[in-house]
C-alpha cells in the first residue's frame, strides 16, 4: 500500500522519537497491536509496519480487535486492511458490552470498559506468544488524562509511556505519545483508513469529551499551555524512570 509521504514522515519521526526515548522495543519482540477501529491504533498500526523494515532492532507484529459484543460492529474492512499489509490479524470474541452495559447498568462506563478491553487485549496477545502490546494513545490522549486526574482526583498521573506487567510477562508500550492528534487525524484522512463508525452509547457524554473541549478552548487563547502541560507529564516520575539517554546515532533511515 502507498501512503502519503510528508504525514508518513512526520509520525513515523514522532514515533521513532518516542520507541528510542523510552526504549519501547528491543530486538525479537513480537507486538501485538491493540486495533480498536479509530484513527490513532489504525495509524499506529501502518507506522509500526513501516518501521519494522528498517529500525535497527527486528520486531514482528500482529493486529488484535477487541470484540466487544455490538451487533453493528463490522471488522471486515480492518480484516482488509490487514489483509493488504500482510500483517496477521486476530479478533477476540468478549462479552463486554453484556457486562458493562446490560447486566451492570454503568453510568458511567469508560473506566470499566478500558480496564476489561485491555486485559482482553493482555491475554489475546499473549495467546498468540506476543510480549508487548501496543496501544495508540497519542499526545492530546496524555494531556487530557493527566487533567482529568488533576481536575477530578486531585493526582498529578497519568498512563505510564510503556507498563510492565510481570505477573503477564507482558509490556504495554505507547508508541504515539509524543504524536498530536491533527496530525493523526491527517494521515487518516489523507490515506482514508479503515476507520470504523462509533457505536458505543457513551461515546461523546464522557468526562473525557469534556476535558478535550476544555482544552481546545484553553488553547484557543494561548496555544502554550498544553505543550507546557506535556513538558509537566514528560517530567513526572513514571515518565523519568523509563527514560533512557539517546544520541543521534543513525537508527536505519533517513526521514
Amino acid at each position: 500500500m502507498i501512503f502519503k509521504d510528508k504525514t508518513m514522515k512526520k509520525l513515523l519521526s514522532l514515533s521513532r522519537q518516542a520507541i528510542k526515548t523510552y526504549n519501547m522495543i528491543d530486538d525479537g519482540d513480537v507486538l501485538a497491536v491493540g486495533v480498536s477501529g479509530g484513527k490513532d491504533s489504525l495509524a499506529m498500526l501502518t507506522i509500526l509496519n513501516s518501521l519494522k523494515s528498517f529500525y535497527p532492532k527486528k520486531f514482528d507484529i500482529k493486529a488484535i480487535s477487541i470484540d466487544l459484543g455490538f451487533e453493528d460492529a463490522s471488522f471486515l474492512p480492518i480484516s482488509e486492511f490487514c489483509t493488504n499489509l500482510g500483517i496477521e490479524y486476530t479478533i477476540e470474541k468478549t462479552q463486554i458490552k453484556e457486562i458493562v452495559f446490560d447486566r451492570l447498568n454503568e453510568k458511567s462506563p469508560c473506566s470499566l470498559c478500558s480496564k476489561m478491553r485491555r486485559a482482553a487485549l493482555c491475554e489475546s496477545a499473549k495467546k498468540l506468544n506476543c510480549n508487548k502490546l501496543a496501544l495508540g494513545h497519542n499526545k492530546d490522549d496524555a494531556i487530557e488524562t493527566f487533567v482529568m486526574n488533576t481536575l477530578y482526583n486531585g493526582k498529578a498521573m497519568c498512563f505510564e509511556p510503556v507498563t510492565h506487567y510481570e505477573d503477564m510477562g507482558i509490556s504495554i508500550i505507547r508508541p504515539l505519545i509524543f504524536t498530536d492528534e491533527y496530525i493523526i487525524k491527517k494521515f487518516a484522512e489523507e490515506n482514508r483508513l479503515p476507520i470504523m463508525k462509533k457505536i458505543c452509547p457513551a461515546d461523546g457524554n464522557t468526562k473525557r469529551e469534556e476535558t478535550k473541549n476544555m482544552l481546545i478552548s484553553i488553547n484557543m487563547k494561548n496555544r502554550n499551555y498544553s505543550k507546557n502541560i506535556f513538558t509537566a507529564i514528560k517530567n513526572l516520575p513514571e515518565f523519568k524512570k523509563y527514560e533512557v539517554e539517546t544520541g543521534n546515532e543513525n537508527d536505519g533511515r533517513s526521514h
